[in-house]
């Protein structure tokens, strides 16, 4: 499926955030335009947000070959009627604890039981959609707001604990430690209603 677009635009976002902060200013003349695309399967996106957590890359895509293997083609995406159906033998196998086996089953039942409807995910509210995602074992506030940001390509997503976003404000804004939840809400105050715009430079500035 071809990439989709941001819902939003995101010479908008710059300029507002450019006038905003002159920290996002600077930042965004050092590292250039940053411009993600959506993703186009919400389901499977989940899938790997719980079989990664918690484990190095490699490892991680090992065990997914494995486990994807069970159901007959290493690159497809099981349906959730067949991840219900695999038995704790066959988890085990392809190396999947057991902890993760159960989340994979409920963010099946989720979906085969309409409490998670992606389809209604375009036109429903941020905080609905974390209600939503966050009702699933095994997916935090915090995975909860990565979908919404670069799944869904929501604008004004701060994801108040993360460690980078935290991290590049004490970076670029001289303080003398991470900030707290409060501070970032603070900081990230004036960059509303892009603040996943913010978040990402945040990001840049730690990786540069």
């Amino acid at each position: 499926m071809a990439a989709r677009r941001l819902p939003f635009s995101l010479a908008r976002a710059e300029a507002h955030l450019r006038q905003a902060d002159e920290v996002l200013a600077r930042l965004m003349e050092r590292h250039g335009r940053f411009s993600p695309r959506p993703g186009t399967d919400p389901y499977n996106a989940l899938l790997r947000t719980i079989l990664y957590q918690q484990l190095a890359g490699a490892a991680a895509r090992t065990i997914e070959r494995r486990w994807r293997g069970l159901y007959g083609d290493e690159a497809a995406v099981p349906a959730p009627e067949a991840v219900l159906a695999t038995s704790d033998e066959a988890f085990r196998a392809a190396g999947v604890s057991r902890q993760k086996a159960a989340y994979l089953r409920d963010l099946a039942a989720h979906v085969v039981d309409g409490r998670l409807d992606f389809a209604a995910f375009a036109r429903t509210p941020d905080d609905e959609v974390l209600h939503a995602l966050t009702a699933v074992h095994g997916l935090g506030a915090w995975s909860a707001q990565m979908f919404l940001m670069f799944e869904l390509g929501r604008p004004d997503v701060l994801p108040v604990g993360d460690l980078g976003v935290r991290r590049g404000m004490q970076l670029e804004y001289g303080l003398p430690a991470e900030p707290t939840p409060e501070r970032v809400r603070e900081i990230a105050g004036a960059w509303a209603p892009y603040r996943s715009v913010g978040s990402w430079y945040m990001w840049r500035a730690v990786e540069g």
